[in-house]
């Protein structure tokens, strides 16, 4: 029998070659999105499209209200950063593109969402160039998270092992495009920005999209999505 897993999947590169990885690896995925009020719509749009494509029969889109805590770029009156990226950040450099506490809340939902399918792997695309300044996408963070699942769940407790899983999470963009071109992932089905244009298209110049184009370009491939 196949086993089964719950994708958190955004629409971009990484929760894409996700899908591809997990099916490869013979798991029956269910995929779990949210509309949480960012104010880059497109993103939900681009995981149907991954969901229809990969022929999920399950996708659970969660609608939460962020938006009404603020405090990233992604959901409040700020403005998005443009050709600022910095390789060397200091852990204690937080972006303001950072949503607050969001993979916290993203997994508890996914945690809940996960008991009630009996379901109990539970897999995002976190990666080392997100954990270099995302505090909620750090392999302490991670186990430590997984931890907390075992000792406050139903399954948890009666020895059905939850587990939070990042499979990428030592990996660069570049290394997970370079898996994804292995298995077949269409990337034109996919968006990173983080501050598209109204007809969808990426801006090039925010941190999302330099480090996306710096992946591509690592693989001597031209990313396939339409910019501004």
């Amino acid at each position: 029998m196949k086993k089964k897993a719950i994708a958190m999947v955004s629409g971009g590169i990484d929760s894409a070659t996700l899908l591809a990885y997990l099916i490869d690896k013979n798991y029956e995925v269910e995929v779990l999105s949210f509309e949480y009020g960012q104010k880059n719509t497109f993103e939900l749009e681009r995981a149907k499209d991954l969901v229809k494509n990969y022929e999920i029969k399950v996708h659970k889109i969660i609608k939460l209200s962020l938006d009404q805590i603020g405090g990233s770029a992604l959901t409040d009156n700020i403005e998005v950063p443009k050709n600022s990226y910095n390789k060397n950040y200091d852990d204690k450099d937080i972006p303001v593109t950072y949503v607050p506490a969001r993979n916290t809340i993203f997994l508890s939902y996914a945690l809940a969402w996960g008991e009630v399918r009996k379901i109990n792997n539970i897999f995002f695309g976190a990666h080392i160039v997100d954990y270099s300044n995302y505090p909620d996408c750090r392999p302490e963070y991670i186990s430590s998270y997984e931890k907390m699942a075992n000792l406050a769940t139903e399954m948890g407790i009666n020895g059905n092992r939850i587990s939070i899983e990042a499979p990428f999470v030592k990996m660069s963009k570049a290394d997970i495009i370079k898996i994804g071109i292995n298995l077949g992932v269409d990337y034109s089905k996919t968006i990173s920005c983080y501050d598209p244009s109204a007809d969808g298209k990426s801006c090039g110049m925010c941190d999302a999209c330099i480090i996306r184009l710096d992946g591509f370009a690592k693989n001597n491939m031209r990313d396939p999505i339409e910019y501004q």
